[in-house]
Formats: structure tokens, C-alpha cells, sequence
């Protein structure tokens, strides 16, 4: 098996590469493609109660709800984990 043929996360990564040296005006952007605008790699964290219990919600840059946590340690642990970046909300 070749390990240095290229993936399909590769092609993404190259297809990012490649517009990212492209000027974006993001007051051209339509809603669904700012709330989209860093989805990958950001996600915040905010406190919340579940199930009766505090915790730490975890959502995508976009709103989409990911997971729960009982700490925020480990809320922010679980975001880097995935090689994101943890915003905080409040």
C-alpha cells in the first residue's frame, strides 16, 4: 500500500489551499454560506443544563448541535481532539 498517495482529504485540503489566496468579499455572502463560513473548523461551547445536571454544549460554527459535555475541560478537550478551534460562548 502506497502511504503517500493522495486521499480525498488531501484534494479537499488543496481545493482550500487554492481559494483561500482568492479574495472573498463576505458582504457578498448569501446566509447559508456565512453560517457555513469556518463550520470545519470551529465549533463554541456554552453552558447549559441537561437533564437537570450543568454541562458544557458543543455546536458547530453553523448553530449545529455535536455533543455535551460534563466539564468544560473536557468540552474544550473534545473540540481540539478533532483539530478544531473552541470559541467560547456565554
Amino acid at each position: 500500500m502506497n502511504m503517500n498517495a493522495p486521499t480525498e482529504s488531501d484534494a479537499d485540503d488543496a481545493a482550500v489551499m487554492a481559494n483561500a489566496s482568492q479574495a472573498i468579499d463576505v458582504r457578498q455572502l448569501t446566509p447559508l454560506q456565512f453560517a457555513q463560513l469556518g463550520m470545519k473548523q470551529v465549533a463554541y461551547v456554552k453552558p447549559v443544563i441537561f437533564n437537570g445536571s450543568p454541562g458544557f454544549a458543543i455546536h458547530a460554527a453553523d448553530g449545529t448541535p455535536m455533543a455535551v459535555a460534563p466539564e468544560l475541560e473536557t468540552a474544550i478537550g473534545a473540540i481540539l481532539q478533532h483539530d478544531m478551534l473552541a470559541a467560547l460562548v456565554h
